[in-house]
């Protein structure tokens, strides 16, 4: 199914590159333009690599490194010189790719944005990561949902951003709107590994997808990421892993039509489907209900754990308290499902 890491590609196939990006050191803009300038150099090194490759994907904090560093002059726009260079280099070297970026917010703290663009330059698919790495991630929480996009050869893609991984809603919510694909960019660090391989497999297999995982690789003098790209079945095997090589692409061949095959198919363990048709061998149709107190209690606004939490906010990583509310969901150009919802008044 893999083909030799898309050496062998099939009519049905997508192949997929993970780039186990060198964690780079970026204080100043100059610092900014040439680590942009690495990411494009790479995007050519993709396409050399490997002719049938149709994605290229790098992992986040690619363009920024893992400072934290919210300082105005080093945040990206989508319309600034970085993104730019990364659309002209999907179109000179004829591929899609995933990128990184911390996105200045007018409003706020930045966005940790990620952006899938095609071969023609086009931005289809722009996520703002839902779940920042709390107490250490200073970035707003992201208020477009979880989009999927139409990818090359007919596949559904998603991107979810790192922490994201964790929460098995995350994973679901891709794959309830369609994704076949699940691109899961990072930039952990080693005490994650675990963590990383096995939700990586378990966000695959409980949602009939494949996942696509790349993580930063190598040292900035203080921080080890492990790179550790991984590519997992939607029976949540392995398919293929990376090491810890720096600026080493990772491939694998995706089948696509495989997931939606399963998925049409699948009686045993089609879990997303059995979710809300649970029983139905022996109730017609399946118990069509939310039996879930906690998905209740969030949609009504009264989400509450049953024990005392004793947590801090990012005070203790050098970042002042926040005093603003969460302002909610926001409808954007490029992200058209996004709707803006009501919000509940917290005092």
């Amino acid at each position: 199914m893999s083909g030799l890491g898309g050496l062998n590609k099939s009519k049905q196939g997508v192949v997929v590159g993970l780039v186990q990006l060198q964690l780079p050191v970026v204080r100043t803009p100059l610092e900014l333009a040439a680590q942009a300038a690495r990411i494009c150099e790479l995007v050519g090194k993709a396409r050399r690599n490997l002719g049938t490759m149709d994605l290229v994907v790098f992992p986040e904090y690619a363009l920024h490194g893992l400072s934290m560093d919210t300082s105005p002059e080093l945040m990206v726009t989508l319309d600034g010189p970085e993104v730019a260079s990364f659309r002209a280099a999907c179109v000179e070297h004829r591929i899609w790719g995933c990128f990184s970026i911390m996105e200045a917010n007018p409003r706020g703290n930045p966005y940790n944005s990620g952006l899938v663009i095609d071969d023609q330059g086009t931005i289809r698919l722009y996520y703002r990561k839902l779940h920042p790495w709390v107490p250490v991630e200073p970035w707003e929480p992201g208020n477009l949902g979880v989009p999927v996009c139409d990818g090359p050869n007919g596949s559904r893609l998603a991107l979810i951003i790192c922490h994201d991984g964790m929460f098995p809603e995350m994973a679901r919510e891709a794959a309830y709107k369609g994704a076949e694909i699940i691109l899961r960019t990072a930039g952990y660090t080693a005490p994650i590994r675990h963590a990383w391989q096995v939700t990586n497999q378990s966000n695959a297999f409980q949602n009939l997808a494949y996942t696509a995982s790349v993580c930063l690789c190598g040292s900035d003098g203080s921080f080890d990421s492990m790179g550790e790209g991984m590519f997992c079945s939607f029976d949540g095997t392995v398919l293929a892993q990376g090491g810890g090589r720096p600026d080493e692409i990772i491939t694998c061949e995706l089948r696509p039509d495989l997931v939606r095959e399963a998925r049409q198919g699948w009686g045993v363990e089609n879990n997303i489907y059995q979710l809300y048709h649970r029983g139905y061998v022996a109730v017609k149709g399946g118990a069509q209900d939310c039996p879930y107190t906690f998905m209740q209690d969030m949609v009504a606004g009264r989400y509450r754990l049953q024990w005392n939490v004793d947590v801090t906010d990012g005070t203790g990583c050098g970042f002042a308290p926040p005093t603003r509310g969460y302002a909610g969901p926001e409808a954007h150009p490029l992200v058209p499902d996004a709707r803006p919802a009501p919000l509940k008044k917290v005092a």
